[in-house]
């Protein structure tokens, strides 16, 4: 998994025209709009590169379910600009203002699940000038952070269905391989999910917290118990800890299920509207999950499975997604901003190099049961000279404090 790159874009400007049939010239570089056909498995852009400054991608639904269409940071995670709602045989335009640097093009058919046809892009040229209105920044950050959160809660529908589909049939397996993988989305955007009253505690509840507050015990964590059950009935010796029959699996996958898709609807209401506050404390919020008492640096959070490292890793992706968001903001202020986010792209930089020593999503992460303490106390030090610049971060952008 790529890891962030600095943030390339100044300003997104979305324009969205139905039914365009013909190319649309760039204003400012007079070049035609760049052509995408969306199909069901397929993203085909005419170019796979451009000149810096104002790019329109003119895209068109050849499939035949409603899709999307995004342009990706270097990282592949952070959202440059999107247009969504493109229905079968209508067009709709995607128009951005990007610096030179690398990104990604990607379609979602059908608007939930991964992406398909996720291709490099290439902007090339001269820096473009910095907008002096800092109104339009902060604007532009909250919609690409809206749009990134949106995108990971569609991808987590589809991933909750395929392990909830394996858990429920008996294939243990399949279902272990996939439950570090399916959670990924949601550490990602964890403090937004939160925002939301009784799902959180539905969905991601360790067995202590839910009982605590008298909760069921349900999602996650919940068949995580009952996938690794061996590992459930050592940490409580005391409790008769059964298998779950099938008839209880169905119910409990179904419930998971249905609580994802709540999320996915809340974020995709016209209510949901994120602050650029909300995206500043959610990044130090992330690091706040990992060094919780109950969280994955002392191996709380996943205490049936250890896969805590996944979470980790996911946790530290979110904040830097959200870091990303306000950076050029952060770096306009003048001296102290600049000097922030050269701290803060070293830390992130740092924090991600002693994770990937661990493993990575594509190999596997180890069992964190084997790190030893002191491999834990080096990635607390990291953590830690992570969440005291990242805890700057809202008085630099706003100049109010995060607490």
């Amino acid at each position: 998994m790529n890891r962030r790159s600095r943030s390339t874009v100044l300003a997104v400007a979305l324009t969205a025209t139905l039914g365009l049939s013909a190319c649309v010239k760039n204003s400012e570089s007079g070049d035609a709009a760049i052509e995408v056909s969306s199909t069901a498995d397929g993203c085909e852009v005419s170019a796979a590169k451009a000149a810096s400054g104002t790019i329109t991608f003119e895209v068109t639904n050849d499939g035949d379910k409603i899709t999307e269409f995004y342009l990706l940071d270097s990282d592949k995670l952070r959202i440059i600009g999107e247009v969504e709602n493109i229905a079968p045989g209508t067009s709709r335009n995607l128009t951005v203002q990007a610096q030179p640097g690398d990104y990604f093009t990607e379609c979602k058919p059908g608007m939930v699940g991964d992406g398909v046809g996720n291709a490099a892009f290439t902007v090339t040229g001269d820096d473009v000038a910095v907008d002096e209105d800092e109104q339009e920044a902060i604007d532009a950050a909250v919609d690409s952070y809206t749009a990134y959160t949106k995108d990971q809660v569609g991808e987590l529908v589809g991933n909750v269905e395929q392990f909830v589909a394996a858990y429920a049939s008996g294939d243990d397996a399949k279902a272990r391989e996939l439950f570090p993988i399916t959670r990924i989305n949601y550490e990602r955007i964890e403090p937004t999910a939160e925002q939301f009253g009784d799902l959180d505690p539905k969905i991601d509840y360790r067995k202590p917290g839910a009982e605590a507050e008298g909760l069921p015990f349900t999602g996650f964590h919940r068949i995580e118990m009952d996938l690794w059950l061996d590992e459930a009935r050592k940490n409580y010796p005391d409790e008769k800890i059964a298998p779950l029959d099938a008839a209880a699996r169905k119910e409990l996958g179904e419930q998971l299920v249905t609580d994802i898709q709540a999320l996915y609807d809340k974020v995709h209401s016209d209510d949901f509207v994120l602050s650029i506050g909300d995206i500043t404390n959610g990044a130090i919020g992330l690091l706040d999950e990992v060094a919780a008492p109950d969280g994955k640096l002392p191996g709380e959070e996943d205490e049936f499975s250890h896969t805590d490292l996944y979470d980790f890793y996911a946790n530290v992706e979110g904040a830097k997604v959200a870091y990303t968001s306000v950076r050029d903001i952060a770096e306009s202020k003048g001296e102290d901003g600049a000097q922030l986010v050269t701290d803060l792209d070293e830390q992130f930089g740092s924090m991600f190099a002693l994770l990937e020593t661990h493993g990575d999503y594509d190999k596997g992460f180890v069992s964190y049961d084997t790190v030893e303490q002191p491999q834990r106390n080096e990635l607390g030090a990291q953590l830690n000279a992570l969440s005291e610049p990242l805890s700057q971060l809202t008085h630099t952008v706003l100049g109010v404090s995060s607490s």
